[in-house]
């Protein structure tokens, strides 16, 4: 290994690999490698113009036992920022410190260059390149050491019961209710971005961890230290963008489900809330009020004057959001000049087809700049100039009728190399666009990727089942989101998938389900409501009428019992405008996340990292969610403090665990004083 100092950066190169580490923010380093004569160029998530500071190189030699017992000088190079450091080895192994202390290392276990006095032959090595025959890309296995004691959390989301990452193995691609934003945090004080959209797997094993990139030119990481998560998401939020300031008049009740199938029953939701006396922000408009998939407008039979119906509803306060797919059938009027032009995702064999759901579709290729205009040009032209004021950006990974990734291609490369990017480059059809106005955009989307919180995406965990087991997992989904620097994160109340609306216990899941989206980030009713014995409009087999709905899903849908828990909660959202406010503030300021695990205000208490069954909302409500059928009383954890129950105002001692009642019309929440 040889190293040099290339303008403040550390430059390494050994057997035909080049790597660069270099400073990239307070604290952070960003590490590149690649086996072509020079890297992309491509900084990915690592968009914003920071301070990159100036670090201290040192390139020299040191010892190294050699197998025989004797002792070999090898070259050896340091770079530090700060209070992280890197040494690079004679092998080319990389380990970091913070403060001097080591956090992190990668894997090597082959002969030469070993880190302790032990032989090993087995040919393992760090960073393990492998070319794809027939393509300039490479797979990319990158290991590190597995740190005992370590906690990990971050990386998106994954429908799962595991908060804790570590022994957990989570595939780095986009599905429906899957959301891959590859920045973890670690208890021993540093986060790791994996800075790479490439298709691939994470494993954090108790022997090694494990980073793959299934097809990829470099490997890109940044690595960031500080003394809590709040800093360590400070950090991440400098280099990949912070969250716009939210509108104070979403923050509120979204209405929505699936779905209103003509403006005469949006317009019917929209008059009855206003005769309840209950202010819904927004109303939303779900799929298929369109003709065929890929038109992008509405369909005139059902939607006759849309302006007409906007104006109405702008008259109430309320705004207009509605559902665009990023699917083009056949049969649309659209698909075969997208086609010509190149702007549709591409298979590199068989039919081209990406999507069956009610149609033969093509899905975009937003990666093109000409397709990125092609659809807003239809999106104004057929929603956003009838005063539209968003767009539900749904099937946002894509949702692939098979996830065979290496069977797509993007005008910037194949699937393989690039998918992971793809929700954050359809959420720019729109925000690229839409932020010229100057007004803040929020759209919702269903997938993300890291640094996305900057385009405007409200996200949401996808068409997750109506039960507590997927109540409790969206729970951690939306705490490691905000850990991995998504803010705006929501979810179905209720979920999405319900085959009977009258049965007890999924109006028990609605109302606990509810009580936990009042103290999260946005509050929006919706869901697909069975029983599906709601007559479609229309006979055809296409347009706005002939697709089913669900039942009704509006707040009064339930019963009077259960409309008044409803109201209630919805007047202490209400109530607690201000404090959401300055909620939003913080994380358009210094990206911390609305809903936050327990360590993230209490990083010093033990107990806290092992809690995934209650979180902080801001700094000031503990938030203990009910998240069992018929459960009516709990266990929390209260650290160190002093806590007021916001039910009877009893002030409890913290740093210890208490049981408090849990009736179906409450939820437990603390108040710190």
């Amino acid at each position: 290994m040889t190293f040099e100092n290339q303008n403040g950066a550390l430059v390494c190169y050994k057997s035909g690999e080049q790597v660069k580490i270099e400073p990239w923010g307070a604290d952070s380093l960003r590490v590149r490698a690649t086996m072509q004569t020079e890297f992309t160029g491509k900084d990915w998530a690592l968009t914003e113009k920071i301070e990159k500071g100036t670090a201290v190189i040192t390139i020299g030699e040191e010892d190294f036992w050699v197998g025989d017992g004797s002792i070999s000088k090898q070259p050896t190079a340091t770079i530090v920022n700060g209070r992280v450091k890197a040494v690079v080895n004679f092998a080319g192994v990389i380990s970091f410190y913070k403060d001097e202390k080591l956090i992190l290392r990668e894997y090597f276990r082959s002969y030469g260059g070993t880190l302790s006095k032990e032989s090993r032959c087995l040919k393992v090595v760090n960073r393990e390149w492998k070319g794809i025959i027939g393509g300039s890309e490479y797979s990319l296995n990158v290991k590190f050491e597995s740190n005992k004691g370590e906690k990990i959390f971050g990386m998106g989301q994954y429908q799962q019961e595991n908060m804790e990452l570590k022994g957990c193995v989570l595939e780095l691609a986009q599905r429906n209710s899957q959301i891959s934003v590859p920045f973890a945090v670690s208890s021993l004080g540093y986060g790791f971005l994996w800075n790479n959209p490439a298709v691939g797997r994470v494993t954090f094993g108790n022997n090694y961890y494990e980073w793959i990139a299934r097809a990829t030119k470099e490997m890109d990481y940044w690595i960031t230290v500080a003394d809590t998560p709040k800093k360590l998401l400070e950090n991440y939020t400098e280099a990949t963008g912070h969250a716009d300031m939210f509108p104070e008049d979403l923050m509120g009740l979204w209405q929505c489900k699936l779905r209103y199938r003509t403006q005469d029953e949006v317009l019917e939701v929209a008059r009855k809330y206003k005769a309840e006396g209950i202010k819904i922000d927004q109303i939303v408009i779900d799929f298929f009020h369109w003709t065929v998939q890929g038109d992008w407008k509405f369909d005139k039979t059902y939607w006759p004057d849309p302006k007409a119906m906007v104006d109405e509803l702008h008259s109430m306060g309320i705004k207009v959001i509605v559902s665009v797919w990023p699917s083009v059938d056949r049969k649309s009027e659209n698909f075969y000049p997208m086609m010509e032009k190149g702007l549709l995702i591409k298979t590199e064999r068989g039919a081209a087809q990406t999507y069956d759901y009610q149609g033969d579709c093509v899905e975009i290729d937003p990666f093109n700049p000409e397709t990125r205009k092609f659809v807003w040009e239809k999106c104004k032209q057929n929603y956003y100039d009838f005063g539209i004021d968003a767009f539900w950006l749904d099937n946002s990974e894509p949702d692939y009728g098979v996830y065979d990734f290496e069977n797509y291609r993007y005008c910037d490369g194949p699937a393989l190399a690039l998918s992971n990017m793809y929700p954050q480059m359809y959420s720019r059809v729109f925000y690229d666009e839409m932020s010229k106005s100057g007004k803040p955009v929020v759209n919702l989307l269903r997938c993300a990727w890291a640094g996305s919180q900057k385009y405007g995406n409200v996200v949401w965990s996808g068409d997750v089942p109506s039960t507590f087991e997927a109540f409790r997992d969206q729970l951690q989904c939306g705490l490691n989101m905000g850990l991995a620097g998504i803010p705006w994160w929501t979810t179905d109340i209720g979920g999405f998938m319900t085959d009977d609306v009258n049965d007890p216990d999924f109006r028990q899941l609605l109302i606990r389900w509810y009580q936990f989206a009042v103290y999260s980030a946005v509050l929006r009713m919706h869901g697909d409501r069975g029983p599906y014995n709601i007559p479609p409009l229309d006979t055809r087999d296409w347009g706005g009428g002939y697709l089913h709905t669900g039942q009704p899903n509006e707040l009064w849908s339930y019963g009077e019992d259960n409309y008044a828990i409803m109201k209630k909660y919805y007047d202490i959202r209400i109530a607690m405008h201000d404090y959401i406010k300055s909620l939003y503030q913080e994380a358009h300021t210094n990206g911390s996340p609305l809903i936050r695990p327990m360590f993230y205000e209490f990083p010093d208490d033990a107990k806290c990292w092992e809690l995934q069954d209650q979180y902080m909302f801001g700094a000031k409500y503990l938030v203990a969610p009910v998240m069992h059928l018929n459960e009516f009383k709990r266990d929390v954890y209260l650290p160190t403090g002093s806590w007021k129950l916001t039910s009877t105002g009893e002030v409890y001692e913290g740093g210890k665990t208490i049981s408090v009642d849990a009736p179906i019309d409450y939820m437990p929440v603390f108040e710190k004083l």
